[in-house]
């Protein structure tokens, strides 16, 4: 117990100088800093203590980051230009010490994290993950905010994607590691046509595919470089050029989400995956690239499995993939679905099935504005599948 005392007053000592500033400045006053000394303490013998939890180290920077959220509004309201001490550090110090003593505890490496991406500390970022993927690195839900957090806060779609293949390499069963994976390509398409959008490029059909395999480390994608995206030198010419150089690479045409489809068929064999890439697909049916994506999907999965109600699901669905109900093809892609749901009806009974087509056209009958034409029709085939006893 003597030394846990020891090493907690070992840390007191060394925020005096931070509180002896705070009362200089009146930043708090004196019955403030007491309090705050008090609480302190209190949290350094419990953390040095047998029996310390991660929770007790959480309570501890929460307290923490509450001061110094204080700190910094005092500051701004007094017009102090700065401290000498940053109560940022010292925050980061206690979760630190948290995750060194319980680094099996990945709630409290979670909330590290997410404090260091509030505070934009983009450095100690890096630091983290590089850690905690380390430690656990069969987490997949770790390493989809990885590359979740390079996307949206970086904009680096080259480390993402390093994020993930890293993450397949010890959490290749895991489906929702390959889901994700493909959800990041769409989004990256989905941004990069409008951009082309903004600046007038128009789209163009290619038919061009690229051969991709998986060797025994690395699922090999079709080939784009940041230099496709990104290349060197400024302005509004460069933009545009680089842009249309994605006309000659996979990054629009869907190359590299049919390519993560088929690795994680050839690992899974699963039609239930296929259909639920199928829908993460069609959450994207606005882009060029959407309806040969599903496509694909549907021919492997018709070749594979074709009695399979996950198959037929996709095989129904087609015609109607990135066609708005408003859409003047809408009725002709519409009588197409009907027909496969016919020949598909005719030849299983598939409970199943028959649930998820009552559920999906009673979705499509509350779509707002839909032609009457269509509510009659989709009714009309809702009755009768009520009417048949299936």
């Amino acid at each position: 117990m003597a030394a846990a005392s020891d090493k907690a007053r070992f840390f007191l000592e060394q925020s005096i100088p931070e509180l002896k500033e705070y009362e200089r400045k009146n930043i708090f006053s004196a019955e403030e800093i007491s309090s705050i000394a008090r609480k302190r303490s209190d949290f350094e013998h419990k953390i040095n203590a047998r029996g310390s939890t991660p929770s007790d180290y959480a309570r501890y920077a929460e307290f923490e980051i509450n001061v110094d959220a204080l700190r910094r509004k005092r500051v701004k309201r007094l017009g102090i230009k700065s401290t000498a001490h940053s109560g940022k550090r010292r925050i980061f110090f206690v979760f630190d010490r948290g995750t060194r003593k319980h680094p099996g505890d990945v709630d409290l490496w979670l909330q590290a994290i997410d404090f260091a991406r509030k505070q934009k500390a983009y450095k100690k970022l890096q630091e983290l993950f590089a850690n905690v993927l380390r430690l656990h690195p069969r987490k997949s839900d770790l390493w989809i905010y990885a590359a979740q957090f390079a996307i949206d806060e970086n904009g680096d779609m080259t480390e993402a994607r390093s994020y993930m293949q890293r993450g397949l390499r010890f959490c290749k069963s895991s489906r929702a590691m390959w889901l994700e994976y493909g959800r990041l390509e769409m989004s990256h398409i989905a941004k990069i046509q409008a951009r082309r959008e903004v600046l007038g490029i128009a789209d163009s059909q290619r038919g061009q595919t690229t051969n991709v395999a998986e060797d025994e480390n690395v699922m090999r994608l079709p080939r784009l470089t940041a230099m496709d995206v990104n290349p060197e030198g400024e302005g509004e010419e460069n933009d545009n050029a680089a842009l249309q150089n994605l006309e000659s690479t996979p990054a629009l045409s869907g190359d590299i989400p049919i390519a993560i489809f088929d690795a994680a068929m050839a690992h899974f064999r699963d039609p239930s995956f296929g259909l639920d890439f199928f829908h993460m697909v069609l959450e994207y049916d606005d882009l060029s690239a959407c309806r040969r994506i599903a496509t694909h999907v549907e021919t492997e999965l018709m070749k594979d499995t074709p009695q399979n109600w996950h198959s037929q699901v996709c095989h129904i669905l087609l015609p109607i993939v990135s066609v708005q109900t408003d859409a003047p093809e809408f009725p002709a892609a519409f009588r197409q679905f009907l027909l496969r749901l016919k020949e598909a009806r005719t030849g299983t009974s598939s409970a199943e099935l028959v649930t998820w087509v009552k559920d999906w056209l009673q979705k499509l009958m509350e779509t707002p504005n839909l032609d009457e034409g269509i509510k009659t029709v989709g009714y009309s085939v809702l009755s009768s599948m009520e009417g048949s006893g299936e």
